[in-house]
Parts: structure tokens; C-alpha cells; sequence
């Protein structure tokens, strides 16, 4: 299902959606940078990718469905396995008189039609949707973070409780606590509040230790919200399990300490930068979730839109000059430079950053 450049130019034009002459001036890029001339109009700022698989679907002759807000039937959702959903961005949602409905965003993955097809034997109808409805459905696979860690709770809670009772109060060593934090059991509960996070798309965990309790927190779109409260001796060995992965001090708990480390989940690299912080009750752990690349974000889908991003890219042209982003933790600022650096980004520009610290690594930029 394939969408030429010649089928895209002679709707967007038709339509109205865009002039001729801003057509044929992205056509000369198009030459230049040897891209495709949706790519360009979409770096330039003349519509998003979600307008461009509305467009397709259009030209196409398929729905553009919008699956936002809606839950969807978890049998039918499991026609297609997570893995190959998540893989693919393609996610069944109606399944009615030998055919399911699949919404995507590649109308080019045929190797993927071809697959689910062969696996439920039914036909397949392929609809376009936009990545926001993409995100809220590939969500609906995963358990409730609260009934997944009930799940683990319930089966190891007593036995981390066994473990730590059998270690001396403030006198543990490093072998002890390097020992409790390779316990199977709190390996889950932190391979757990890592997997969610990531697919709630959170910036920041937050790992709070009280007076009775431990409080898990995640910071979405710039709020802090509670995820999950915990026994409170887990506590310990939760920060114990992080310091291991993060190469930090286990048995230095009266000092901070800054460190990182890298999980690899469904293809998707994602960085932590992780800070330890001695508090009242313990010991406070921030992780601050860093995807290794921000590739394929546009200053669209970010949210610039009118005369705000038309004044964007025209200063992004320049030669000299600063562009200054503020704004609270999670907000967006730096996905926001990465973007700009991302559009600049091109085989005849020379670009080196000062950072401190590096949160996204990308390819030719010097940092």
C-alpha cells in the first residue's frame, strides 16, 4: 500500500492544503537531500506526520480511525502479540464476520499484514490511525501497574521480608547488600516500576521512602503522579538493586550519589540517570528516563503550531543568534533542543554541543 511522492503532491495541492510554489520549493530540497517530499514538508513544518497518514489514508481509499479514550476488547487486542504490536505500531480492534480490523501507522509494513493474516486466518482490514492513539492502545496490554505488583507482593513480599530480617541492622556489607539485590524477587519488583514507566512514557520515578511505606511516583507530561505504595521493607532492597545497576556505593547511605545505566525493552533503547539522595527514612532515588534517540520527532508533535513555528524555523535558518527553552522538569525543554538539532541535522552542517550532563546521543553531532 504504497503512497507516491506524485499522489501526495497532487492531493496536498487540490486540496489546498498547501500552495504550489511551497510544493515546488520543497521539491528543490527534495533533489538536494535526496529525501522523500513528505519528509521534507513535514521538517519544514507544513504538516505533521498525522496529517501525512490522513492524507495517505485518503489517496489510499482507507478509514483514518481514532481509537483515543477507548478501551479495547482485550481478546481481540491479543490476536496480535505484544511484541509484534509494539514492533510494527499495529493493533487489532474489531474482529466481525470473518475479517479484523487493524489500525497501523505504516501503510508500507505488508510483511507484517502478511504475518497476522497467516496467524488468526481471518481477513485483514487495514486502517490508519495517529500515534497518540497508537500510544494509548499499546498501553492496554500491560496489566495495571497496581495489580502486577499486587501479583508480585503477594508471592514475594514475605520472602524479601525472610531475607532482610536475617541481615544486621546498619552494619550490613556490601557483599550482603549486593547479595539482596540479585534476589530474584527484587529484580522483579524494579524490572516492574522500570517496564511501566517507560510505556506510561514517564520522564522521571521518584522512589520515596516513608515512615511505614514506600512511596513510587512518576512524572508524566511534567506532573507528578503516585504509582504504586510498597511495604516498607522493600525499600532497601529496591535502592540496593538500583545501586547495583547504576554502579553506585551500596553500603554509602549518609552521602548522594549520581550514576547511570541502559535496558534495552522491546527494541527500544532507554538511558537512567539515577540519583540517590539520604533522607529522614532512608534513602530517596530519582531515575530520570533518557531515550537514546529522539529521532522522528517533529516540533508538531510537540506542540508549535501557526505563527509560533513559522517564527521557529525561520530562526532556525540563522547563522548567529541563541534560542533559549524554559519551562519545569519534564516539560519538554531538552526533546525540544534535540528536535531543532535533529531538523539542522544534515550531512553539510558541522554541529558540536556543550552538555553537561549528555542526555541523547545522535548521529555526526559532536558532543
Amino acid at each position: 500500500m504504497h503512497v507516491e511522492d506524485s499522489q501526495i503532491k497532487n492531493f496536498i495541492i487540490d486540496a489546498g492544503l498547501i500552495s504550489k510554489s511551497e510544493v515546488e520549493e520543497a521539491e528543490k530540497e527534495v533533489k538536494l537531500k535526496k529525501k522523500p517530499l513528505s519528509e521534507i514538508l513535514i521538517s519544514k513544518g507544513k504538516f505533521s506526520n498525522d496529517d501525512l497518514r490522513r492524507v495517505q489514508a485518503y489517496v489510499l481509499g482507507i478509514p483514518f480511525i481514532n481509537l483515543k479514550g477507548q478501551v479495547l476488547n482485550r481478546d481481540i487486542l491479543n490476536l496480535i502479540p505484544e511484541p509484534v504490536a509494539r514492533k510494527h505500531n499495529i493493533i487489532a480492534f474489531e474482529k466481525k464476520d470473518g475479517s479484523l480490523e487493524v489500525a497501523m501507522l505504516d501503510t508500507d509494513d505488508l510483511q507484517a499484514l502478511n504475518s497476522i493474516k497467516k496467524k488468526v486466518g481471518l481477513k485483514i482490514l487495514p486502517r490508519l490511525t495517529d500515534s497518540e492513539s497508537m500510544r494509548e492502545s499499546l498501553i492496554q496490554y500491560q496489566k495495571n501497574l497496581k495489580d502486577e505488583f499486587g501479583d508480585i507482593i503477594k508471592n514475594d513480599s514475605d520472602e524479601i521480608k525472610t531475607i532482610t530480617e536475617k541481615m544486621p541492622g546498619d552494619d550490613v556489607s556490601e557483599g550482603d547488600l549486593k547479595k539482596l539485590a540479585e534476589e530474584l524477587p527484587v529484580v522483579r519488583i524494579v524490572d516492574t516500576l522500570l517496564k511501566h514507566a517507560i510505556i506510561q512514557n514517564a520522564s522521571d520515578i521518584h522512589i520515596e521512602p516513608l515512615e511505614d511505606q514506600v512511596l513510587v511516583r512518576y512524572r508524566i507530561d511534567g506532573i507528578l503522579h503516585d504509582a504504586m505504595i510498597l511495604p516498607k521493607h522493600i525499600g532497601n532492597p529496591l535502592v540496593a538493586r538500583i545501586k547495583v545497576l547504576s554502579s553506585l556505593k551500596l553500603d554509602e547511605k549518609r552521602l548522594p550519589q549520581d550514576g547511570r545505566f541502559k535496558i534495552d525493552m522491546n527494541g527500544e533503547k532507554v538511558s537512567f540517570r539515577v540519583s540517590t539522595l539520604p533522607v529522614y527514612y532512608g534513602e530517596k532515588t530519582v531515575m530520570r528516563l533518557l531515550r537514546e534517540s529522539v529521532s522522528g520527532f517533529t516540533l508538531e508533535s510537540l506542540g508549535f503550531h501557526g505563527q509560533g513555528l513559522e517564527l521557529l524555523h525561520k530562526t532556525l535558518q540563522h547563522t548567529t543568534g541563541m534560542i533559549l527553552t524554559t519551562g519545569p522538569t519534564g516539560s519538554g525543554k531538552s526533546t525540544t533542543l534535540y528536535t531543532m538539532l535533529d531538523i539542522l541535522n544534515t550531512s553539510d552542517v558541522n554541529i558540536s554541543t556543550v552538555e553537561d550532563p549528555v542526555e541523547y546521543q545522535m548521529k555526526r553531532i559532536i558532543k
